[in-house]
């Protein structure tokens, strides 16, 4: 494994952090404290400035990195976008000044590897020129959702049309005002096997039958212009050429979209940490208590270490991953990536955690990104599937490398 930045990736990196340090972390606090204009369908309306530094990003060619295709993005594998994907965390606005953030990657994945050719006209190229924005559908209040096939919401397939029908909620995105389509997941053969009942269909936003309910605060926040929502799909009715890759390839999708998705939130997660432990070491190295500087002061130089070397540790794992995606495939790293979806989350929620610590009550104010850092770190503990979720595939993968050994010993 050779975790050295390549010479693509070293150029990126480069042009990525000029551009952050000249255009965006300038304007990072002012457009976190900003207020969004909301209108009655729960939406908000960004700055005109936030498209303007779209359009410069894209005018230098920082945008849709994250495709391993030079056609449509940087043709970069996973270990060589990993850096840029940190850089780009350390900024609530970079990902999306890019075109690479969330659920919008992940979605246009899907289309790139499973869409058709009208549904890649359709939504693919909208989406990579940053047109429009999308919304992934797939957890439901009324299950279990950790479990993914206790979805109550159904794909009927009647004739020439399949017919919707559900409630989704957390559904990050639901409130830009351009988000135009949402990819659905929900049953649609309960008498296939279980990992082939479902379907992701294409829904414009702007169908019969569909309607925002709410949107939801996490923690307080509203995590405005996206924010997460609670959609109705009430007989909602598409042609079968809208479900995308066929019926019942719903979860083979999902873990070809879940496994790079993993490797993008964990690194810009690790962005995140980074920014917090150099906002703790200014913080502790700036300000004096009982005439010693913090980092002196009850075990903080301690914590601080800890904090370097919990990084460090979290980031070597998340590379060890995207290096087998990119060499052995998403199958050839099943337990990395459900490790690295267990130990970042947690490891970049301590990090930040002593940040805020350090920094009193100011650490718990709207004055410092903390909060919001913080809240975003223990949303990934749950979001693409929860911390136990995660550490029972681990076991059961490591698990079966003895019940494998006694077979073969019998």
């Amino acid at each position: 494994m050779d975790f050295e930045n390549s010479a693509r990736s070293k150029d990126y990196l480069e042009r990525i952090d000029a551009f952050m340090r000249e255009h965006i972390e300038e304007q990072e606090e002012k457009a976190r404290l900003m207020m969004f204009e909301r209108d009655p369908l729960y939406q908000w309306t960004p700055p005109p400035e936030l498209e303007q530094l779209k359009e410069k990003a894209r005018a230098e060619g920082l945008w849709n990195l994250f495709l391993p295709d030079d056609e449509y993005g940087a043709g970069l594998s996973n270990v060589e976008y990993a850096p840029l994907a940190e850089r780009m965390g350390q900024s609530f606005l970079a990902p999306e000044i890019f075109n690479c953030s969330a659920p919008d990657t992940g979605n246009m994945e899907v289309l790139y590897h499973f869409g058709s050719k009208q549904q890649k006209d359709d939504w693919l190229m909208p989406l990579l020129a940053g047109d429009i924005r999308s919304v992934f559908c797939m957890t439901e209040p009324a299950v279990a959702s950790s479990d993914a096939t206790n979805m109550e919401a159904t794909a009927t397939i009647e004739g020439d049309e399949v017919v919707l029908n559900g409630v989704k909620w957390w559904s990050t995105g639901a409130g830009y005002p351009n988000c135009d389509i949402a990819i659905f997941m929900a049953l649609t053969d309960p008498t296939a096997h279980k990992y082939a009942q479902h379907s992701m269909v294409l829904v414009p936003m702007d169908s019969p039958g569909v309607r925002i309910d709410h949107m939801l605060t996490t923690m307080g926040y509203w995590d405005e212009p996206s924010g997460h929502g609670q959609i109705s799909f009430e007989n909602v009715r598409l042609p079968v050429s809208a479900i995308i890759g066929g019926p019942g390839r719903a979860f083979e999708i999902a873990q070809s979209r879940l496994g790079p998705g993993r490797i993008h939130h964990c690194m810009r997660l690790i962005g995140q940490a980074e920014r917090a432990l150099r906002m703790a070491c200014e913080r502790a190295t700036s300000r004096v208590a009982f005439g010693k500087p913090l980092a002196n002061l009850g075990g903080n130089r301690e914590r601080i270490a800890d904090a370097r070397i919990a990084i460090e540790q979290a980031r070597l794992l998340v590379l060890k991953c995207a290096w087998l995606i990119d060499t052995k495939g998403v199958l050839g790293a099943l337990s990395e990536i459900s490790q690295i979806k267990v130990a970042v989350p947690n490891m970049a929620q301590g990090v930040i955690d002593m940040a805020i610590q350090l920094h009193g009550g100011a650490g718990l104010s709207n004055q410092f990104a903390l909060p919001a850092m913080w809240t975003h770190a223990r949303v990934l503990r749950l979001a693409d599937g929860p911390d136990e979720v995660h550490r029972g595939v681990v076991a059961r993968l490591e698990l079966a490398k003895y019940v494998d050994r006694d077979a073969a010993r019998g």
